[in-house]
């Protein structure tokens, strides 16, 4: 049996505060999101485009998730969100072999068989791709439980050179990608790869995966082995995954440091040629705040409304939901929620009357963190890492 995952060890301090906080969560205990009932009906959003498709064509390189079909924490293999930059390598598993190079005591290649025959762990992960945002009607998210081994078990076993600072990870999935330096700009045949410094690849979390929901992976989610790094978008989590390299410089790939950048303008009066706002560029990585509504339903004499928070394993201190502009109202969370699986949530809405109505919802974490609003993030350029909050719109019949 793969062993459950647990959290690290914590003080007496700290459990004492996570329990307060957690006490000041809603009541969790013996709760879980209700599934929807014989008599139970979705109120259907008014807020969608007319040509809204998010399981995309057969075949197509991106599939979005119908948040409305959420009904329990994991998402089914068919429905997961998926997203790549190349093609979707097909991969011999009898032939399989995951490289392990660079700055190691003992470089090695192990197979798919090799990384089943090791202690496995079981693992909740939600996480959402960096581009996900209203525009795709959120639906570049899902959770799975991933099975494997954990990557630090691995890098101990190896033995990691003193001088050591960065783990790439490369896919076997590659294309020809425009690179630009200044005024010049190159076309090249580039493999994926991402990288995490050396401290966050010893953490626990970090997972080298390859199952999904008790079964292989599916191409789709990176078969026959992909990484899976909780807390943090989509981008980082590499699928197909074929190279694990040590190095002790900083890895400058095109996907890492020119394509997943966030600019913000800090200070001054917020105009683009202000001489007092400085641009200031951070790399995505840990998945920020977002709370999202993705269904109502109609219940005996109420409507419920049912969403998902997404953050980077930071303890939630609520989730508060908004009607027409009205007070902010706590909602409930499942009690079946974990650290870094999303955190589903509902809210009864007594009193409903005829006619349109907007809800929205936010997120606040122990750290008095609030999902900011669309106007409140109006000074980020980038598109990538938006978690404003997001307004749904409803008929109520």
């Amino acid at each position: 049996m793969p062993e459950q995952i647990m959290p690290p060890q914590i003080s007496r301090r700290e459990t004492l505060r996570r329990g307060l906080s957690a006490a000041s969560m809603l009541a969790l205990a013996d709760w879980a999101i209700p599934a929807l009932a014989q008599s139970d009906a979705d109120v259907p959003f008014t807020d969608l485009p007319a040509n809204y498709n998010p399981g995309g064509a057969p075949g197509a390189a991106t599939r979005q998730l119908d948040i409305r079909k959420i009904d329990g924490m994991l998402t089914p293999r068919d429905q997961f969100f998926t997203t790549q930059h190349f093609m979707k390598p097909e991969i011999d598993p009898a032939t399989y072999k995951l490289k392990f190079t660079g700055m190691l005591n003992k470089p090695a290649e192990f197979s798919l068989a090799d990384l089943k025959a090791m202690k496995s762990i079981d693992f909740i992960n939600g996480f959402e791709c960096s581009g996900n945002s209203g525009r795709a009607i959120q639906g570049l998210s899902s959770c799975g439980k991933f099975t494997g081994v954990r990557l630090s078990t691995l890098l101990k076993q190896l033995g990691v050179n003193s001088r050591a600072r960065e783990v790439v990870f490369f896919g076997y999935d590659r294309g020809s990608a425009d690179v630009a330096f200044r005024q010049q700009t190159y076309k090249l045949d580039q493999q994926f790869g991402r990288s995490i410094a050396l401290e966050h690849a010893l953490k626990p979390e970090p997972l080298i995966a390859y199952a999904m929901n008790g079964e292989p992976l599916t191409l789709n989610q990176g078969f026959p082995v992909r990484l899976i790094m909780p807390g943090w978008y989509g981008v980082a989590n590499v699928k197909w995954l074929s190279e694990v390299h040590l190095q002790e410089d900083r890895y400058l790939g095109n996907y890492q440091a020119r394509w997943y950048r966030t600019i913000r303008g800090v200070g001054g009066t917020g105009k683009d040629d202000d001489p007092q706002t400085q641009w200031v560029e951070t790399e995505v990585t840990h998945m920020q705040l977002k709370s999202v509504i993705a269904r109502v339903k109609k219940t005996a004499g109420a409507h419920q409304v049912v969403g998902f928070v997404l953050n980077d394993g930071t303890p939630l201190k609520s989730v508060e939901v908004q009607i027409d502009n009205g007070p902010w109202q706590k909602a409930t969370l499942d009690s079946a929620n974990s650290q870094y699986s999303w955190k589903l949530f509902t809210y009864k809405w007594e009193g409903a009357l005829p006619g349109d109505h907007t809800l929205v919802s936010r997120a606040i974490d122990i750290n008095g963190t609030v999902q900011p609003t669309t106007a409140e993030l109006s000074r980020k350029k980038t598109f990538l890492e938006d978690n404003a909050q997001f307004p749904r719109k409803v008929k109520i019949s």
